[in-house]
């Protein structure tokens, strides 16, 4: 039976702390939404970047890679010093490395979730400020403002008129090929959005469930962490052997390591998130259904019979 009662990883978004950013030409609304759900390794954050205005400095990350997902709104991916237009359901990846980029809304706004790796160490540079942000601090060169006060010195971004041709990092979520799968307890459609846009350590899918169908077998992973959001309908969380009610708006986080295993169940007229994740080739991936182990990095798929500790051993 479905219970109402809340878990540490599940949150909703209508109930997470806003954060009002503003500095010049740079101002929205975040909700740390990968921290209410109690993600370890990886980051999620709702951002509503007001009107005509522009989401963060132009920066470039070291070794995290982001993945965007529009929820509403349109606006301008700006990178590189060209700009692209964006509207709702698109999707676009920046891995580490990539060259200095931003986001501008459109006259209505711009709603994105900006999903990442959270690497410690890695640090961001920001090109036209001349500083780079480590961990919780930045490097000042001369002087203690913060990083967005000193792009707000710079201006905003030279805008020109926005490709016609849209980037290889960008791509809209009805141009993805759908792949669907109907088994007796599994049903639902897939689109790889994160292969589409050329993601390496990560990746991105939308899944719409099947009306009292599972997303996918129970499982549970040893190094990949995942964190889902639901985008439409409604249906449960399986954790184990509880379930828990999910709506639009929910975020559930699963941290490698839990030994607990999960999957969806579409109601009503069904169930359509987001599952982004790690890709580590040092995951083990179990299904305690079958008892199978998915060995990621070999692409092996084994099952075994589970012992006692000191089987053999006295």
């Amino acid at each position: 039976m479905s219970k109402a009662r809340a878990h540490e990883n599940l949150a909703h978004w209508d109930k997470v702390e806003v954060q009002i950013r503003k500095s010049g030409h740079i101002s929205g609304r975040w909700r740390r939404l990968g921290d209410a759900a109690g993600s370890v390794g990886v980051g999620l954050s709702r951002i509503q970047v007001d009107p005509g205005m522009w989401s963060t400095p132009a920066h470039v990350h070291g070794r995290a890679e982001e993945i965007f997902f529009v929820l509403g709104g349109s606006g301008l991916l700006w990178q590189e010093g060209a700009n692209f237009d964006i509207v709702e359901s698109d999707c676009f990846v920046f891995p580490g490395g990539a060259g200095p980029h931003t986001l501008k809304a459109g006259p209505e706004g711009l709603d994105v979730l900006a999903f990442s790796e959270n690497i410690g160490d890695a640090a961001t540079f920001l090109p036209r400020s001349s500083v780079s942000w480590l961990g919780v601090s930045w490097v000042e060169t001369g002087t203690l403002a913060h990083p967005f006060a000193l792009e707000a010195e710079q201006g905003p971004p030279e805008v020109k008129e926005s490709s016609s041709l849209p980037p290889a990092n960008l791509v809209r979520l009805k141009d993805v090929s759908a792949v669907g799968t109907s088994k007796k307890t599994i049903g639902r459609i897939r689109r790889d959005l994160g292969r589409a846009v050329g993601s390496r350590s990560s990746g991105l899918m939308q899944i719409s469930v099947a009306p009292g169908k599972l997303s996918c077998p129970p499982h549970c992973h040893s190094a990949e962490e995942e964190l889902f959001v639901v985008l439409e309908g409604e249906g449960v969380l399986l954790l184990g052997d509880e379930e828990y009610k999910v709506k639009q708006g929910h975020v559930v986080a699963r941290p490698p390591g839990t030994g607990v295993a999960h999957a969806f169940r579409g109601a009503g007229r069904g169930l359509t998130l987001l599952a982004y994740g790690t890709r580590r080739s040092t995951d083990l991936c179990y299904y305690p259904r079958s008892r199978k182990i998915s060995f990621r990095g070999l692409g092996v798929i084994g099952r075994i019979s589970p012992v006692d500790y000191w089987e053999g051993e006295e």
